[in-house]
C-alpha cells in the first residue's frame, strides 16, 4: 500500500491501494471537453487533492473506494461517471439497450441533490435523462414510475427494494453502481444495501449483452461494512483514503488507552515502555510542550533507555534526528523518539510502529501522530492485486524505492503476515484530559476499541457542560416535531427545558376552553406536522373583535402614523391592503444615511416573520396592545417521515399546505409548553350554521398516512411528556424544609393573627383542614409546630387529574412569590406568598411517588405540581383523609381513547 504526503496541496495525506497518477488541473483531467467547459462555467477551480486522485480510476472502469472528508460531495463521482456514460453511449449502436447508472443516496435530500446536479449537465451530455425516484410505502405506488429510456436512476436504499419489488428486471441493465456517503448508508441500512448488492450480484450473472459493471463507493468515514463490500462484492477496487484517521482503521491500528493519575504518566510510560523494549520497536513519544519533551527524555535516560528528543528548541536539526532514528534501528537496537507536537510534520516520520500519546491528543494532533505509523497500516483484506508496480517503502529524503514486478500479489496468508508487526497507538488517560475527550471516544468507538470507563466519564462530563452551554439556544425542533433528536451531540439546539424560554410567554387559560376540542386556524405552514396559528375561542374571539378595531382604526388616513424611530420588541402596526396586523421589529438595519430601509418583523398573531420597508409601520395605539400575542405553535403527534428520514419529503409538506393552511380545525390539545401545543387529533372541519353542526372532513395524521411518505410514531407523546417531566423549578433558591420554631416569627409578620381579611375567609382558612391527633397518641412538638403553621395561613384551591403515570395538581394561586415544593414519598408541602398571604397546602398522599422525578413550575395564575407514581395506575382518590379545599378536575380528566373517542360536533 502507497502512504505518501503532498506538503504542497495544503499538507494533504493519501493512502493508496494502488498507484495512481492524479491530475490536479482541469484543463488535464480525464473528463469530456463539454462537462470540462461546464465545469469552467461554473468557477469550478480544477479537481481538488481526492477528486484528482479518484477521478482517473472511476473513467477507466475500475471499482473505486473512496474516503474523504469531502465523501459526501457528489462531484467525487459525478464527471467521471458522465464522462464514461459519454464514451460508452459514443460506442453503443443502439441507445436503447444502453445499461443503466445508480445512484443510491442516504435520504431524500441528499437524492434530490444529486439530482438537481445532474440536470445542470444535462446539456452537455448526450442521452443523459437521469429521474429521482422517490416513492411512497403505498403498493400502487411503484407500479407507476417509468424508467424506460432514463440512464441515471437516483433514489434511495429504501424506494429502490419497493421499487424492485415490482420490476426487478432494472439490476439486469445496472452497469454503473455509486454508493454515495457510504458510511451513513451501512450505519443507517445496512441491511437494505447488502440486500441489494445481493440481488445485483445475482443480477449480474444473468445479464444480457456485454455491458460493463462497476461500483463506486464514496464517503467521509470508514465502516466495518466496507471491508465485507470490498472483500464480496467489488473487484479489484482502487481505495483512496485521504484522512488520515480513517486510513488507520482501515490500516488495523490498534488503539489503546492506559488509564492512570496525571502525578504518574511517568511511571506508567516507563512500563510501557519496559514492554516495547523486547521487541525491536520504532516508538515515538509525543507530546505538546518542551518541558514535557525535557522531563520525559531525563526520566527515560535515568533508566537506561536510550532515546532521542526534537523539540523547536533543539540544537539538533530535522535531518541529523532523522539519521539518528534509521541507525539506532539497523543496529538491533530499539528507537525511541521523544518530541513535540511541531516537530512532527517537519520530521515527517511514517514508519514508526508504535505511537504514544504523552500528552492527550487534539484531533489535529491526532491524526499527524497516526500518520507517523502509516508504513505500517495493514488491511489484511484477502483480495488479489494485479500490480506492474509495487512500492516497497518510503524513504522521506529520497522519495521511493519502485520495484518493478509482474505478479499477482497475495496479501493475506503469506509470510508477510508472519513477519508484519502491527502498529500501535497508545493514549495516556489521566484525570485532565476531559477536554477533547468526546471526540476521541467517538473515534474510538468507531475503530471499535476497547474503552475504559474512564473515559467515558469524561466525555459524559463533557457532553453535559457543552449542553450546557446550549441552554440559552431554542427547544431542538426534531424533539419536539418527533419526539427524538438523532444526533444530539452534533446538533445545535438545546435537549432540556429551559423555563425562562420555553414558559416566558404561555397559552392564556381562557385559550384553551376544553382540552378535548380546541379550535385552530392554522395559519404558517412550517412542515408537514408543524405549524403557527391561533386558537380561535367560540364565544366572541379576543382577536376577531380585536382586528376589526384595528381594521376600522387605520380605515382613518389621520391615524396611519408613520414610526421615526425603530425598537426591538415593540409592537406596530402594518397595514397590508385592507388587513392590519401587529408586528414586532426582530432585526433592525446596521445605521445609514437612508430614512427608508428594509426591516425583518414577526406577525405576533400569525407566528411568521417577513422583510417590510420601515415606512410601512405605523404607531400602535395602547388600547390595541393589551392583547397578548395570539400566534402558537402547533405539532401533530404521532406521525412521522418513513425510512428513518430526518425531514419531511416536500410533497407532503406541500400538499398539508394546500389542504389546511387559513381553514378552521378542531383538535384535542394533549400536551402543552409555554406558547406550543401538541395536538392529536386534528381533524378539517366545516360548520353548517343552519343544522347547527360540524362536519369532519380530514384527519391530518391519517392524510398523511395515506399518502404513504408517512409512519406511525407511537412513543411521541410520551417522549414530550417524559421531557418536560424533567422540568426544573423556576423558583429553586431554598429546597422547601419543614416548618419550624425559627420560621415563626416569619410567618407571624406576614400572616397577622388579627388581620381581618384571613379571619374573615374562613373558606380559605388552614383550620379546618386540620386533623386532630387520635385520642391515644400524644402530639409531637413536631406536629404542634405543623398545627400552628396551619392555622396562621392560608389554604390555596386545588385540582387535580391524573394518568397513568403522573397525577397533575393545579394549584389556584396569583403570581405566586417565594414558592417551595417538598416531595416526600408519602407526602407533599407546597408553600408560597400570593398578595401579602402565606399559602400553605400540607398533603398526606394516599398511594406512594417517586419523590427524585417529581417536580413543580409557577405560572400567572397558577402552581402545576407533577407528581410521578411509584407504581403505574389509576388512583381512586388523591390523599388519604378528605380536604375540603382538594377537587377532582373533571376538566383536564384524561380517558382512553377506546372509552372516550375524539368527536366533533
Amino acid at each position: 500500500f502507497q502512504s505518501s504526503q503532498n506538503v504542497e496541496e495544503e499538507k494533504n495525506f493519501v493512502f493508496l491501494s494502488k498507484k495512481i497518477e492524479s491530475s490536479s488541473i482541469l484543463e488535464t483531467a480525464p473528463l469530456f471537453d463539454g462537462l470540462k467547459k461546464d465545469l469552467a462555467w461554473d468557477k469550478f477551480s480544477g479537481p481538488a487533492f481526492t477528486k484528482s486522485y479518484c477521478w482517473p480510476p472511476v473513467v477507466r472502469g475500475y471499482d473505486v473506494v473512496v474516503i474523504s472528508h469531502q465523501g459526501n460531495d457528489p462531484l467525487l463521482y459525478i464527471p467521471p461517471v458522465l464522462t464514461l456514460l459519454q464514451l460508452e453511449s459514443d460506442h453503443q449502436p443502439l441507445p436503447n439497450k444502453s445499461g443503466v447508472s445508480l445512484i443510491l443516496s442516504p435520504g431524500w435530500k441528499k437524492a434530490q441533490l444529486v439530482f438537481d446536479r445532474l440536470k445542470t449537465y444535462k446539456k452537455d451530455c448526450r442521452h443523459l435523462h437521469p429521474v429521482l425516484i422517490i416513492l411512497g410505502q403505498n403498493k400502487e405506488a411503484a407500479s407507476q414510475v417509468e424508467i424506460q429510456g432514463c440512464d441515471v436512476v437516483v433514489t434511495t436504499p429504501y424506494n429502490l427494494l419497493r421499487l424492485l419489488a415490482h420490476n426487478a428486471g432494472l439490476l439486469c441493465r445496472l452497469c454503473h453502481l455509486v454508493l454515495d456517503e457510504i458510511d451513513v448508508l451501512f450505519s443507517d441500512t445496512a441491511e437494505q444495501v447488502f440486500t441489494i448488492l445481493d440481488c445485483y450480484r445475482k443480477a449480474t450473472a444473468q445479464a444480457w449483452g456485454n455491458l460493463p459493471h462497476q461500483t463506486i463507493a464514496v464517503g467521509t468515514k470508514w465502516n466495518k461494512h466496507i471491508t465485507l463490500l470490498i472483500k464480496e462484492f467489488l473487484n479489484d477496487p482502487y481505495i483512496v483514503i485521504t484522512v488520515i484517521e480513517e486510513a488507520a482503521i482501515f490500516g488495523n491500528v490498534q488503539q489503546v488507552v492506559q488509564p492512570c493519575m496525571n502525578s504518574n504518566k511517568t511511571t506508567e510510560l516507563l512500563k510501557i515502555l519496559d514492554f516495547t523494549q523486547s521487541d525491536l520497536q520504532k516508538v515515538l513519544i509525543c507530546t505538546d510542550s518542551v518541558t514535557d519533551v525535557e522531563m520525559i527524555h531525563k526520566a527515560l535516560k535515568s533508566n537506561s533507555i536510550v532515546s532521542l528528543k526534537k523539540h523547536k528548541e533543539s540544537k539538533c536539526n530535522a535531518a541529523c534526528v532523522l539519521e539518528r532514528w534509521r541507525k539506532m534501528h539497523s543496529s538491533g537496537t530499539p528507537a525511541v523518539l521523544v518530541l513535540a507536537d511541531d516537530c512532527l510534520q517537519p520530521l515527517g516520520i511514517t514508519d514508526a510502529t508504535c505511537v504514544i500519546h504523552f500528552s492527550f491528543p487534539s484531533p489535529g494532533a491526532f491524526g499527524q501522530r497516526l500518520q507517523c505509523l502509516s508504513d505500517n497500516f495493514y488491511t489484511g483484506i484477502k483480495v488479489w492485486v494485479n500490480l506492474g508496480w509495487v512500492m516497497l517503502h518510503w524513504i522521506i529524503t529520497g522519495g521511493y524505492i519502485n520495484v518493478f514486478q509482474n505478479i499477482s500479489y497475495y496479501f493475506q496468508g503469506s509470510a508477510v503476515d508472519q513477519e508484519h508487526t502491527k502498529a500501535k497507538s497508545v493514549i495516556l488517560l489521566t484525570e485532565s484530559s476531559s477536554c477533547h475527550a468526546p471526540g476521541i471516544l467517538r473515534y474510538l468507538k468507531h475503530a471499535e476499541a476497547e474503552i475504559p470507563e474512564e473515559l467515558h466519564d469524561l466525555a459524559a462530563g463533557v457532553l453535559e457542560s457543552e449542553e450546557d452551554e446550549k441552554f440559552s439556544r431554542p427547544l431542538c425542533a426534531s424533539l419536539k416535531t418527533f419526539g427524538i433528536c438523532r444526533n444530539r451531540t452534533a446538533c445545535p439546539d438545546r435537549h432540556e427545558i429551559n423555563l425562562s424560554i420555553d414558559m416566558a410567554q404561555n397559552i392564556a387559560d381562557e385559550m384553551i376552553e376544553t382540552r378535548e376540542r380546541v379550535t385552530i386556524l392554522p395559519l404558517l405552514i412550517v412542515h408537514a406536522t408543524n405549524y403557527f396559528g391561533r386558537i380561535v375561542k367560540k364565544q366572541k374571539d379576543q382577536y376577531t373583535v380585536l382586528a376589526k378595531e384595528m381594521n376600522d382604526y387605520f380605515k382613518v388616513p389621520g391615524h396611519r402614523i408613520s414610526v421615526t424611530t425603530l425598537e426591538k420588541s415593540v409592537f406596530y402596526g402594518l397595514r397590508e391592503g385592507a388587513v392590519c396586523h401587529r408586528v414586532q421589529v426582530v432585526e433592525t438595519p446596521a445605521k445609514n444615511e437612508e430614512k427608508v430601509c428594509k426591516v425583518t418583523v414577526k406577525y405576533v398573531d400569525e407566528g411568521r416573520t417577513s422583510q417590510v420597508s420601515s415606512d410601512q409601520l405605523l404607531h400602535l395605539p395602547a388600547k390595541f396592545q393589551s392583547l397578548p400575542p395570539q400566534a402558537v405553535e402547533i405539532i401533530v403527534c404521532r406521525v412521522k417521515p418513513i425510512d428513518n428520514e430526518v425531514e419531511w419529503n416536500p410533497k407532503v409538506t406541500d400538499h398539508i399546505n394546500d389542504k389546511i393552511k387559513g381553514k378552521v380545525h378542531h383538535a384535542k390539545v394533549v400536551h402543552t409548553l409555554g406558547k406550543t401545543v401538541w395536538v392529536d387529533p386534528m381533524v378539517g372541519v366545516t360548520h353548517l350554521p343552519e343544522m347547527k353542526m360540524w362536519i369532519n372532513e380530514y384527519n391530518i395524521r391519517l392524510e398523511i398516512l395515506s399518502m404513504g411518505l408517512g409512519t406511525d410514531n407511537p412513543e411521541h407523546v410520551g417522549e414530550i411528556q417524559k421531557l418536560c417531566r424533567q422540568m426544573p423549578v423556576l423558583d429553586h433558591a431554598e429546597n422547601l424544609k419543614h416548618f419550624t420554631k425559627e420560621d415563626t416569627a416569619g410567618l407571624e409578620e406576614a400572616s397577622n393573627p388579627q388581620d381581618t381579611s384571613i379571619q374573615e375567609n374562613s373558606a380559605e382558612s388552614c383550620n379546618s383542614s386540620v386533623t386532630p391527633p387520635s385520642d391515644d397518641a400524644a402530639p409531637t412538638k413536631e406536629a404542634e409546630d405543623s398545627t400552628v403553621h396551619q392555622q396562621k395561613c392560608c389554604h390555596p384551591q386545588i385540582k387535580w387529574f391524573q394518568d397513568n403515570m403522573n397525577v397533575t395538581l393545579k394549584v389556584q394561586i396569583l403570581r405566586a412569590a417565594d414558592s417551595k415544593c417538598e416531595f416526600s414519598k408519602e407526602k407533599v408541602v407546597f408553600s408560597a406568598y400570593s398578595e401579602g398571604k402565606l399559602y400553605v397546602a400540607d398533603l398526606e398522599l394516599y398511594q406512594p411517588i417517586i419523590t427524585q422525578q417529581s417536580t413543580y413550575v409557577i405560572k400567572d395564575t397558577e402552581a402545576v405540581i407533577l407528581l410521578v407514581k411509584e407504581k403505574k395506575g389509576a388512583w381512586c382518590k388523591l390523599l388519604k383523609d378528605k380536604n375540603v379545599h382538594v377537587s377532582l378536575d373533571f376538566e383536564h380528566w384524561e380517558d382512553s381513547e377506546d372509552e372516550r373517542p375524539f368527536t366533533v360536533g
